[in-house]
């Protein structure tokens, strides 16, 4: 491939200016950091990991402010998102004050001097956390997000985790599954070369 997206939460915990996480997850930065050298590299910031320009120096980075990132493909409009940009108030305060760069160099510290105590209730918390649930309100709650607004012919996004596709108000939604879950991956196929695309999903 020629590309590739990552769409957030590649790690269950990086973020910048909190040099603990990279120490955690050199080998991964590492390697990504080298196939940027190859091939062109997006990465849509999730909520476990953000302020990644201080780990990836040659990979296009969009905060959550920026998405949905638009991109065209085949003359379809195309939004991409790690999918909690218009989460309810409560959640996006919450995520404006952990992502803030000013405030994330107070969190190290006090990380630090209580031997990590917040990275260790992090990983306490994603051991528990069923990525693999299936969400039983997930469609309707799909529904109403995008009746309020979007504008695309395409929207695709993870953060749910719930692999499914919708035809919503000729809106085509694709939520991708956790790559911990199911092992897959989507290549961006074009069909008769010019007239339309297709994602399909490849097994690793």
């Amino acid at each position: 491939t020629t590309q590739l997206f990552l769409m957030g939460d590649i790690f269950d915990a990086l973020f910048g200016y909190v040099p603990y996480t990279y120490e955690k997850n050199k080998e991964l930065v590492d390697a990504i950091n080298s196939l940027a050298k190859e091939i062109e590299i997006v990465y849509l910031e999730g909520n476990h990991d953000f302020q990644l320009h201080r780990y990836f120096k040659n990979i296009n980075i969009f905060p959550i402010k920026k998405h949905p990132v638009e991109v065209r493909c085949m003359g379809k409009k195309v939004w991409l998102s790690h999918g909690d940009f218009d989460a309810p108030f409560g959640y996006r305060a919450y995520t404006f004050f952990i992502r803030n760069k000013a405030i994330l160099p107070f969190l190290n510290i006090y990380d630090r001097i209580t031997n990590h105590s917040i990275l260790n209730f992090v990983d306490r918390h994603m051991s528990k956390k069923d990525e693999c649930k299936e969400l039983e309100w997930f469609k309707e709650f799909s529904l109403k997000r995008i009746k309020n607004g979007f504008e695309c012919d395409v929207y695709i996004d993870g953060h749910f985790h719930q692999n499914k596709k919708f035809d919503i108000e000729g809106i085509k939604y694709i939520n991708l599954g956790a790559f911990a879950c199911n092992q897959r991956y989507f290549v961006v196929e074009y069909i008769n070369e010019e007239k339309s695309f297709d994602l399909k999903e490849r097994f690793l």
